[in-house]
């Protein structure tokens, strides 16, 4: 398949109504000849497994997929830990792309969240809470407030809605459950339902649980649409992985192929998904 741009060159339980109330069948902006290569990455805070500096083999990765949307998780602005870096300024110069970012939490003298890079304009960037009752708590006893990150990429040949996440890895399911309620009724209540829409992120969930099983209600998981490979879509741990816990989720557009891209320059491996319009 075609996919716009691909030849850059390097510059260095859910709720039911809820889910059964976006499933509605949009008619995409897309052409049906355009192609879309979009990645999720949690990046491990700019490291790798073993804590080295990982942002340059990240962006090269990124560069050697061809990528024009890319969802990250743990993504670090002037923190102590990185050494006073502003990670999304570093990804934006070294590949070329522009950036958003949503900050989940204020840590080590800096900011700690999500960020996405896309290949064309970002119109709209918007940071949505993701709450849990009671509030998660960190170790130290403080708030430990998720979020959504929804930008509108204005692409060659219409608007796309992105939605990226990174669910919590504590506590019961039921703390992911409220996070997915939250992300899918921010979905309903922002983007209309004849519009093309991904959703994606580490969900910290694998696909047996309710949480995913009830998202795809309303969403279609890309892995199982298109998906292929002998790691059977597990992202985690890099070096082997043996779960499957980073998404991409679709409405209005055609997953072409999904892959696993293996690499260790990040604790987990990114999600490589080939979209069209349906």
């Amino acid at each position: 398949m075609l996919s716009i741009g691909s030849s850059r060159a390097f510059l260095a339980p859910a709720s039911l109504a809820f889910a059964l109330a976006l499933a509605t069948t949009p008619a995409a902006a897309l052409q049906a000849n355009d192609g879309l290569t979009v990645i999720s990455y949690n990046i491990h805070a700019g490291k790798d497994a073993e804590q080295q500096p990982n942002l340059e083999r990240v962006a090269a990765v990124l560069d050697t997929l061809g990528a024009d949307i890319v969802l990250l998780q743990e993504v670090d602005r002037r923190t102590a830990r990185s050494g006073g870096e502003d990670q999304v300024a570093t990804l934006e110069r070294l590949t070329g792309m522009r950036a958003a970012f949503a900050k989940s939490l204020d840590y080590q003298g800096g900011e700690y969240g999500i960020a996405a890079l896309s290949r064309w304009p970002i119109e709209t960037v918007r940071v949505l809470p993701l709450p849990t009752e009671p509030p998660l708590k960190r170790s130290n006893g403080s708030e430990d407030p998720l979020v959504a990150l929804y930008i509108v990429v204005a692409t060659p040949a219409g608007r796309v809605h992105v939605l990226n996440t990174h669910l919590t890895a504590e506590g019961p399911g039921t703390n992911r459950k409220q996070q997915l309620v939250g992300l899918l009724a921010h979905a309903r209540r922002l983007i209309p339902p004849d519009e093309p829409l991904i959703v994606g992120g580490d969900f910290n969930a694998r696909p047996t649980t309710d949480e995913i099983a009830a998202t795809t209600l309303a969403l279609e998981d890309a892995w199982a649409a298109c998906g292929a490979g002998a790691d059977a879509g597990n992202t985690f741990p890099a070096h082997a992985p043996d779960r499957r816990i980073d998404y991409i989720f679709l409405r209005g557009l055609r997953c072409d192929a999904a892959r696993v891209h293996a690499t260790t320059a990040s604790d987990h491996r990114p999600l490589v998904v080939q979209l069209r319009a349906r």
